[in-house]
């Protein structure tokens, strides 16, 4: 290299730089840095490669959070003695040919996997085939020793112990043993539901010995959407199965299928939200953000969706091979898969209806405390010791009932005595029962079959209690009218539009060229919301409406939201967002107050047009607008059952 600087002697000129070709040692360790972050990242490649082999059964177990020991064994195809080595070598594999590598039906394909861990690890492969012998090959730090004979009845097993002993300063990276270990579980739980038909268990064997099982699930029976509806319900518990919807669309190529949890069953984090595309589990932020606007108007921004996704298609549409690790994907019509996301989940919100999630009743109920078991007024510690409380209350027959009720009518001509202190008492509570029709007889629920009953009183000029064939109903009035105004004007909006107002001077607004292409490419939804956005020229662009309803604006800070929500999610939100804000503000004072009192007609009036009105289980910020209790929890708060 020359030097052109006299001030440099050639006997200070920089060195030349020579370029060598590493050894094969030191490339298996550059890519296991790729490919192996972690123990949970080994466990990830070995049960994948398990399921490509077609096991049916697989059985994981580590030790110190795997970092001393990880051990797959599985009853899949196993791999022949001869070809033991080869598995061992980079780039070999079984899962393509290599003439087309969009073509991927597989988990893995990119044979990096084995080597990389055998790289920075002591591994041990002992695998059968058939009736063939078993065979086994380990490798130690990138050293591969020779096959050998061993004792298996089929399958394979592979052993990875001392994870990252050949690259030390990997070690001082890990965690503890026990986030590690957390790391792994949820590896295999998310594999676990990408496959229902397979069997897995997940032993903690710390300290030697068969260790505990920390996780199993075993191989579900049936169709697709009953065994992925048990596999979700054993993973992600049972009150999600309970409260998740059943999705199953197509479009253009896409299918999508899988579970996704009413509104009400939200959780303040994102962690219930599983995706995957080809059965893969990925961490996409375009499906992410699919998902959150599927939810936007239906939860407040600090509440996140749960759902389980799985987007299926031809491999020739989406490219896995992104990233090492298999975790990203990138669609070759990305607004095509959002778009199904979103259109299928808010179709399926829309078909619910009124329903609300199981966990609010669960959650009533939990705030209910029986009385003491003692006598009425002893404290706790002296009923706690008392002897326990005997039922005789068994469900009388209706001819019991019948004349119970004649027996407690009062006498229509009895005048009305106000007993002392009655007046105070009503002063203090508020509450409205409305009179029953014939009250020498049982009182019916009229209107057979109504899923939210009839009205049958008023709590604090704010809750309206009705009756249900199978129990009780207790709907906050405010909240369930805000609703069903708020959808009413969305409704008016869609059909009608959004009113612009042309402002007297554009707003001129600099951006860079890519930002400016980029806003300019969504102007056209932009301006069915009333906000109307042309260029200018340059990398500026003009702003000449904007959406009537929301009054003065800084055009400037909506635009650049708007380039924020398109650089994390992919499409913008923001003014749609902002316009249905107004509409919910508009239809919570254009709703029915708290502290108003309703009479009969009207109360069985909003009941009904809450039946009919999609969403209406939910108010505009994802809170329940009504608790249903069914008469069995009912009575077993009385000690009924």
């Amino acid at each position: 290299m020359p030097v052109d600087n006299p001030n440099i002697s050639p006997s200070n000129a920089p060195t030349q730089p020579v370029i060598r070709q590493l050894d094969d040692a030191a490339i298996n360790r550059i890519a296991a840095g790729e490919v192996v972050e972690r123990p949970a990242s080994a466990v990830k490649e070995l049960v994948e490669n398990a399921i490509d082999a077609g096991a049916t059964r697989i059985e994981i177990a580590y030790a110190d959070g795997g970092k001393t020991l990880i051990r797959i064994t599985d009853d899949g195809c196993g791999i022949t003695e001869d070809q033991l080595p080869l598995a061992l070598s980079r780039h070999a594999t079984s899962k393509i040919d290599g003439s087309d590598l969009l073509d991927i039906h597989t988990f893995g394909f990119r044979g990096e996997a084995l080597p990389s861990l055998g790289a920075v690890g002591r591994l041990t492969i002992t695998s059968r085939v058939g009736r063939a012998p078993a065979a086994s090959i380990t490798v130690e730090g990138g050293a591969m020793g020779p096959v050998k004979p061993a004792a298996l009845s089929g399958g394979t097993i592979v052993e990875l112990r001392d994870l990252f002993y050949a690259t030390p300063a990997r070690l001082k990276f890990m965690r503890s043993d026990r986030a590690e270990a957390q790391a792994i579980t949820d590896v295999v739980k998310r594999l676990a539901m990408a496959e229902p038909f397979i069997g897995f268990t997940l032993r903690d064997v710390t300290g030697g010995g068969e260790g505990r099982i920390s996780f199993r699930a075993e191989a579900e029976s049936g169709d697709l959407f009953d065994a992925l509806h048990g596999r979700l319900a054993r993973i992600l518990g049972k009150e999600f199965a309970e409260n998740a919807l059943k999705i199953d669309a197509e479009r253009e190529g896409l299918s999508l299928i899988g579970y996704a949890a009413l509104p009400t069953y939200s959780r303040g984090s994102a962690v219930a939200q599983y995706l995957f595309v080809n059965g893969r589990p990925v961490k996409d932020k375009l499906l992410v953000g699919a998902l959150r606007g599927a939810y936007f108007d239906y939860l407040s921004r600090d509440r996140h969706p749960a759902a389980a996704l799985f987007i299926d298609c031809d491999p020739h549409l989406v490219d896995v091979n992104v990233h090492p690790a298999k975790s990203e994907v990138r669609f070759r019509d990305s607004g095509m898969a959002r778009g199904l996301i979103v259109s299928s989940l808010r179709h399926a919100l829309a078909e619910a209806g009124h329903r609300a999630s199981t966990t609010v009743a669960g959650a009533t109920l939990g705030a209910f405390r029986p009385e003491p078991m003692g006598a009425l007024g002893a404290t706790p510690q002296a009923s706690a010791s008392g002897p326990a409380r005997i039922y005789q209350m068994d469900r009388p027959s209706l001819g019991a009932r019948t004349a119970a009720y004649q027996a407690q009518a009062p006498f229509p001509q009895a005048p009305v005595v106000q007993e002392p202190g009655f007046a105070e008492l009503s002063e203090a509570y508020s509450a409205r029962v409305e009179p029953a029709e014939a009250l020498d007889t049982p009182q019916e629920v009229p209107a057979e079959g109504l899923p939210l009953g009839a009205a049958r009183a008023q709590v604090h000029e704010n809750y309206i209690v009705a009756q249900t064939e199978t129990g009780m109903v207790i709907v906050d009035q405010h909240a369930a009218h805000e609703r069903l105004v708020y959808e009413k004007l969305k409704r008016q909006m869609a059909e009608n539009g959004v009113a612009a107002q042309a402002l007297l001077i554009p707003e001129i607004i600099e951006l860079s060229e890519v930002d400016c292409a980029r806003i300019l490419a969504v102007s056209e939804p932009l301006s069915k919301l009333g906000l109307t956005i042309e260029a200018f020229g340059g990398g500026a662009v003009a702003v000449r409406e904007t959406p009537a309803l929301l009054g003065e604006v800084n055009a400037r800070a909506m635009v650049l939201d708007i380039l924020d929500e398109l650089d994390e999610d992919g499409e913008t939100m923001s003014v749609q967002a902002k316009l249905e804000a107004i509409l919910s503000r508009v239809a919570c004072h254009g709703s029915i107050r708290s502290g108003r009192r309703m009479r009969a007609e009207e109360m069985n009036a909003l009941l009904r047009e809450m039946e009919a009105t999609p969403h209406s289980g939910q108010c505009n910020h994802g809170r329940p607008t009504y608790v249903e209790l069914k008469l069995a929890d009912i009575e077993r708060l009385f000690g009924r059952t």
